[in-house]
C-alpha cells in the first residue's frame, strides 16, 4: 500500500499544463526519484503535495488523508515536509538557531528544541557547523541545512528538491550517503535530482516527467532503457554505468 498516492492530478497556469493527469504512489521507506527537463513539472507536482499550490483536478491521498485544499502548515502537522531547490536559511542565525526553529514545530520549550537541533545535526554529522552564521556557509553546506531543518520535523515523508545542485561529484556522493543514511532512519523520500549516478544510486523507482505527463515509471534500470526517456531528456549518448 502506497504511503502516498497522486492520481489524475492536473494543473494548469493559463493555457500551459503544468502537471496533466497524474498518477503514481510511493510506498513506506521507498526512495522515489522524480526526473525530467527543466519546465517539465517536477517542483509544481512538489507544491502541489505541500499546499502550496491546489490541484485542478485530481486527488493526493496520504497516509489515509486527503491534501487537496490543505495549507502548507497543515500538511507538514500531518508528516511531509520538503527541501527547497533555492535554499533560503535565516542568514543571521547560527545554523543550531536555523534547525531548532523547525524542532519549534513539536515544542515550544527551548531547552527542548536545542536538544532537537543538536540531535539531528549530529545524525548528519554537521555539530562542527552548530554556532556558524548561516550566511558564512558554503552552498553544500547549506543544503545540508536545508535537510537538517526538515528533518528537525520529523517527517513520514521527506520531498528533496536538486539536493545535489551545485555540488562536485565528493560532496554529492557524501550527500548520497546522508540521503541514504536518512531513509534507513525510516523516513520515505522523493527526490527531484539530476545527477543520474545520484538518481541510479539511490531510488527504488523512478518517474519521468515530460512537458507535465509522466512518460516513463519502474526501476532506475528500467527508465534508463526507455526510449522516450532517452529521447526527452538522457540523450542518445546516455551509458548506464
Amino acid at each position: 500500500m502506497s504511503l502516498i498516492r497522486l492520481d489524475d492530478v492536473t494543473k494548469n497556469f493559463g493555457g500551459l499544463k503544468a502537471v496533466s493527469g497524474l498518477g503514481f504512489g510511493v510506498k513506506k521507506g521507498e526512495i522515489v526519484a522524480l526526473i525530467g527537463p527543466n519546465g517539465a513539472g517536477k517542483t509544481t507536482v512538489f507544491n502541489l503535495v505541500t499546499g502550496f499550490l491546489r490541484p485542478d483536478q485530481g486527488r493526493i491521498n496520504f497516509d489515509g488523508h486527503s491534501l487537496v485544499g490543505l495549507k502548507p502548515h497543515e500538511v507538514c502537522q500531518l508528516g511531509i515536509t520538503r527541501t527547497f531547490q533555492i535554499v533560503k536559511p535565516f542568514s543571521g542565525l547560527t545554523v543550531l538557531e536555523n534547525v531548532m526553529i523547525g524542532v519549534f514545530h513539536l515544542t515550544k520549550n527551548v531547552r527542548a528544541a536545542r536538544k532537537g537541533a543538536f540531535e539531528t545535526l549530529d545524525f548528519l554529522k554537521l555539530t562542527h557547523l552548530k554556532d556558524k552564521k548561516a550566511s558564512s556557509l558554503t552552498i553544500t553546506n547549506r543544503k545540508q541545512l536545508e535537510i537538517a531543518r526538515a528533518l528537525a520535523i520529523q517527517p513520514k515523508l521527506l520531498l528533496l528538491d536538486e539536493p545535489m545542485g551545485g555540488m562536485n561529484p565528493i560532496e554529492a556522493e557524501n550527500m548520497v550517503a546522508q540521503i541514504k543514511k536518512v531513509r534507513e532512519s525510516g523516513i520515505t523520500i522523493i527526490i527531484i535530482e539530476h545527477v543520474m549516478k545520484a538518481v541510479m544510486s539511490l531510488s527504488d523507482q523512478v518517474v519521468v516527467l515530460h512537458h507535465g505527463e509522466k512518460i516513463a515509471e519502474g526501476t532506475p534500470q528500467e527508465v534508463t532503457k526507455n526510449q522516450d526517456v532517452i529521447t526527452a531528456y538522457l540523450g542518445e549518448d546516455y551509458l548506464v554505468s
